[in-house]
């Protein structure tokens, strides 16, 4: 009897120094998040790792839902829910994704949930380990992101050579020529021929100078992001002034310019990009538009985004044209639209200016009926400082 009870010990005491031992190995992980749920996806186990990675002491989070170290994206998309379904469906899951700290911070995590099986297969729980890996993801999206700016900028530097040998040499060759002639025949021509073909070389010389403002734009989107400082900004002062530019030249048609943006619609943004993201819109609007015509300016939020639409009575476009507006192939446009030979740079000034910021453009148009572009910009700064690209769990990390 004495020898059972002390054999009982013995067990209790191994039993406890593994424990022991088993708690102290997950403590010491302190690059890992290992944490249990019981059957309702409770936290009810929280190791020294997760607490150093997500910011909770334990005595804070036991007794929690996971759901809390989820982005609210996910939640509302039903992840964590279909992690664990996942899991006991397939006997684990992989779980790569932004997660959430204490402190709101997101970092992204390569882990896994599986499920938690007692002696006798009675269901436990789950388990649940992460690690955080934001620092090799945000190098791994560095060289992916390199990559695609070194296609962009050969084809940058293609569609830079297409413009100056096509929309920028061939018009100064007619300057050339127009100015050859006149030196040649002043003093034998006509003054209303030779103001004419003064106000032709004008008109000429200006569309060039445009032209070449449009190019050292865009090359500044690639090569001076140091100038990028973007800042929450109200968006009915920048139309405002966009308006208050251009509003002579659209007196002078008898367009209509009408500013529709709700006060206190803010956008993340960079106040200079956005000026010029308005001007090259509605200045490309007046100019396609008809005498009499309207141009509205209006916007919508949507899930943390700003939805402008730019709206006018124009000329409207094809379908061949749209779909090339927002490419290296802005010649198309010029060849299309010859009264105004920018504008093919300058809607691709103002795509890389919304890439830079965040946003997005498209436009709807009919022939003979106008146009709207749209193009959106976020309410707030992302917490997403780097892209969320699934990637699958690496064992061996």
């Amino acid at each position: 009897m004495i020898n059972e009870h002390a054999d009982f010990k013995i067990l209790k005491t191994n039993y406890v120094s593994t424990a022991e031992f088993y708690s102290q190995v997950i403590d010491s992980l302190q690059d890992y998040a290992i944490l249990t749920l019981d059957n309702q996806c409770m936290i009810n186990s929280w190791s020294a790792g997760s607490a150093n990675i997500f910011g909770y002491p334990g005595e804070e989070i036991i007794g929690k839902h996971f759901n809390i170290i989820f982005t609210e994206e996910d939640i509302q998309n039903k992840i964590p829910e279909n992690e664990i379904e996942t899991a006991l469906r397939d006997g684990r899951a992989t779980d790569n994704r932004w997660h959430v700290g204490k402190d709101q911070n997101v970092f992204y995590a390569y882990g896994l949930v599986f499920p938690l099986i007692g002696l006798e297969g009675e269901m436990l729980g789950y388990v649940k380990i992460l690690r955080d890996l934001t620092e090799r993801k945000r190098t791994e999206d560095a060289i992916r992101k390199y990559v695609i700016e070194l296609e962009e900028l050969n084809t940058h530097k293609e569609s830079v050579l297409a413009i100056l040998s096509h929309d920028l040499r061939s018009p100064l060759a007619g300057i050339i020529t127009t100015a050859e002639y006149l030196r040649s025949n002043f003093k034998n021509m006509e003054a209303a021929k030779v103001q004419n073909m003064l106000d032709l070389l004008y008109k000429s010389a200006s569309d060039e100078l445009n032209m070449l403002d449009y190019l050292l734009e865009w090359a500044r989107i690639k090569y001076a992001s140091d100038a990028f400082s973007p800042a929450k900004t109200e968006l009915i002062q920048y139309v405002e002034k966009v308006f208050t530019t251009l509003n002579d030249t659209a007196d002078l048609k008898g367009i209509k310019l009408h500013n529709e943006i709700e006060p206190n619609t803010s956008v993340f943004a960079d106040g200079k990009m956005l000026l010029s993201i308005i001007q090259n819109i509605i200045s490309n609007a007046i100019k396609h538009t008809g005498p009499g015509g309207e141009i509205r300016v209006s916007s919508e939020t949507q899930e943390g985004k700003v939805i402008i639409q730019i709206k006018d009575t124009g000329l409207g476009m094809s379908k061949e044209i749209q779909e090339t507006l927002f490419t290296p192939q802005m010649h198309t446009l010029s060849k299309t639209r010859k009264e105004n030979k920018g504008a093919g740079i300058g809607l691709l000034l103002v795509k890389g200016f919304l890439d830079k910021n965040g946003g997005e453009i498209w436009v709807e148009s009919i022939e003979g009926k106008g146009s709207s572009f749209y193009f959106t910009l976020p309410v707030n700064k992302s917490l997403y400082n780097i892209d969320a690209t699934t990637i699958e769990f690496d064992e061996t990390t």
